[in-house]
């Protein structure tokens, strides 16, 4: 290169150079303005119930109460057409993915030959934190949602051991699959409650056994090699038309919700952000965030109308009886349901899980917001300076 800008002058020397370095900077000035930048993640691997599920049950396979999900109007808002999501459209898993400039996670149960390389969804409708058979010895179970995190978390290994992620036998020493990788965790725990209402199992014990479980399946994560985890909070599980339309009129709190459900939730997050703290201390390396889905929930319903909400306590999907367009018996899917005309204007998709527009203003609040602690900024920042 040098022997060829010896043979010019000094004048072609100069306008070569001065060229050349208004290309770099015009490129450089673009490449900033259209925000191209290297991905912080290149996958993702999402854990939780429906609430994150983008397709590992369909209605024969997912929760009683909710057994339509691959009828009509599911999906209608966004896709068109059901892609077994509980609700019209994106959850807050598909957000993040478009955040970080990613594909929409496939189910794990749906892989078919998908390309995986982005990431895999093992979130699994009526999933919950304790283990199956803790149901089953209660007689509290439901047939159709056998699935527990821990499930989820054999799901992972067998996925990781059919990639051969992890060297040697054992899956504890996974860290190459975890290169670039965040791992989303959805609410989980909300299921546990509900499955035990009307018995005499007392909700601390629920509460303490779904931790430690969930806590274990943190753990097991951390050790595999996961470095950058973010942890959903139960959401205010009070304000849901199935709450509403199960309660007593008495039991309200300040923003009209059912006060003993979101109280009982407020408390799960309370001890679960403890445990995080502990997790946090026993895995340094790792950047492990608590996204407050109770709190950015509650923000909404105190002032719905700065969020384009105007109907907080209707199902959008439902039967349009009672005050919460809600039957537990003829649910959004069946024959007799109907559909508003303006899901984006309600906060409640099917009287148990949100509608896409909610979905989209949670997780703004988790990614671009306040609601996530440490900020998501921090965890990307993290992930752009250290790898």
């Amino acid at each position: 290169m040098s022997s060829y800008f010896a043979t010019r002058n000094d004048s072609n020397l100069f306008i070569s150079f001065v060229t050349i370095t208004a290309i770099f900077v015009f490129a450089s000035a673009s490449s900033s303005a259209t925000g191209t930048r290297p991905r912080p993640f290149n996958k993702i691997y999402a854990f939780g119930d429906s609430f994150t599920d983008t397709g590992n049950t369909k209605s024969i396979s997912g929760p009683s109460g909710f057994g339509h999900v691959s009828n009509s109007p599911y999906g209608s808002t966004f896709f068109h057409h059901s892609t077994n999501r509980y609700s019209d459209g994106r959850l807050v898993i598909d957000f993040v993915a478009e955040t970080l400039s990613l594909p929409y996670l496939p189910p794990y149960r749906n892989l078919n030959g998908n390309n995986a390389s982005s990431g895999v969804n093992f979130a699994v409708a009526g999933s919950t934190a304790i283990n199956h058979a803790f149901f089953v010895e209660n007689n509290l179970t439901l047939d159709r949602t056998p699935e527990s995190i821990k499930t989820q978390l054999l799901w992972f290994r067998s996925f990781l051991e059919s990639r051969r992620y992890c060297e040697g036998a054992a899956t504890e020493d996974c860290k190459a699959a975890f290169d670039d990788a965040l791992v989303w965790v959805g609410e989980i725990g909300a299921n546990d409650y509900a499955y035990t209402v009307g018995s005499t199992v007392p909700s601390d014990t629920i509460r303490e056994l779904a931790i430690t479980s969930f806590t274990e399946f943190l753990q097991s994560l951390l050790k595999m090699g996961a470095k950058y985890v973010v942890v959903q909070g139960l959401p205010l599980t009070g304000c849901l038309p199935l709450s509403m339309s199960l309660s007593s009129e008495d039991d309200r709190d300040d923003i009209g919700c059912v006060k003993s459900v979101n109280n009982q939730s407020n408390t799960h997050n309370a001890v679960l952000q403890a445990k995080l703290q502990g997790l946090r201390t026993q895995f340094p390396q790792a950047v492990i965030a608590f996204a407050d889905y109770w709190n950015a929930y509650r923000t909404v319903m105190k002032n719905p109308t700065k969020f384009g909400f105007t109907e907080k306590f209707k199902a959008c999907c439902g039967t349009g009886t009672g005050p919460y367009n809600f039957d537990v018996f003829s649910t959004c899917g069946t024959p007799s349901a109907t559909v508003c005309k303006n899901p984006s204007q309600y906060i409640n998709w099917d009287g148990v899980h949100l509608t896409e527009a909610m979905y989209k203003v949670v997780s703004n609040m988790f990614l671009k917001g306040t609601f996530s602690h440490p900020p998501f900024s921090y965890l990307l920042d993290r992930k752009n300076r250290v790898g």
